[in-house]
């Protein structure tokens, strides 16, 4: 189900994004390639942010023209620390600088609090390799891989979903696919099947956005067409009950 975001307006004919990672970038890599190549039209990258000084995705980013912005934060931080609210009041400012449309968290490592939430409500995606409810925080593929070893389970996903305050990947989703484990699976076979769905996924939620303008009308426009096609299934079942009664009376039932 869609989440509904009655807030959020798109100011011009293109969404900025913002995308916040910590590691090796590849769904950043994804998004551009999929902008660069036209599969998403109408979508910007406006800028990098990463809390990791040498991480890939800066150089695939800066390759690409993207600005890019290197925020290093102490190792430790108390939730709540002035420490930790001063970090995530530096990462708003530059974040809104860009006037983001939708923020991606795509790989980003860090726990963001409301100093930073409470300036993009409903705007802040979060990308998480497991499915909703299960295996939150980090690690999530290699515990999902050892719960399946043990016998707990016999698949896991990908979600993407809204980051409304400070709990960990239990946002509104707004997409979930189940990826399954096989027997045959080695960890490093399983991670890379998960981040092959999470490229496609991330793209496919930002042709969405792209395409309907913001959350809130891919919520209309899906409900038009589950109405559209319940009306046509409507219908059918009653041209059938029509036939049916039309047959009954020309065998003189």
């Amino acid at each position: 189900m869609m989440v509904e975001l009655d807030d959020n307006r798109i100011s011009d004919s293109v969404l900025r994004i913002v995308v916040m990672a910590s590691g090796e970038g590849s769904n950043l890599q994804a998004l551009i390639d999929a902008i660069e190549s036209g599969q998403i039209e109408n979508m910007r990258i406006e800028a990098l942010l990463c809390d990791q000084p040498g991480a890939h995705c800066i150089e695939k980013a800066i390759r690409h023209g993207i600005s890019s912005h290197i925020l290093p934060a102490p190792q430790k931080l108390k939730r709540s620390s002035p420490e930790r609210r001063s970090y995530d009041e530096r990462l708003a400012t530059i974040a809104d600088s860009y006037k983001p449309d939708f923020i991606f968290l795509l790989g980003w490592m860090r726990l963001l609090g409301q100093a930073f939430l409470g300036n993009f409500q409903r705007k802040v995606i979060n990308l998480h390799p497991a499915l909703p409810g299960t295996f939150p925080g980090t690690n999530a593929i290699e515990r999902a891989f050892e719960a399946f070893n043990q016998g707990k389970i016999t698949n896991t996903g990908v979600m993407l979903h809204l980051v409304p305050d400070e709990g960990i990947d239990s946002g509104p989703v707004l997409s979930v696919v189940e990826v399954p484990i096989y027997k045959s699976d080695t960890l490093s076979i399983l991670e890379e099947r998960i981040h092959s769905v999470e490229h496609r996924e991330v793209v496919k939620l930002a042709q969405r956005l792209a395409y309907n303008r913001g959350l809130e009308e891919i919520q209309d426009r899906e409900m038009r067409e589950a109405q559209g096609a319940q009306g046509t299934q409507d219908q059918e079942i009653l041209r059938e009950k029509e036939s049916e009664h039309a047959s009954r009376i020309d065998i003189g039932i």
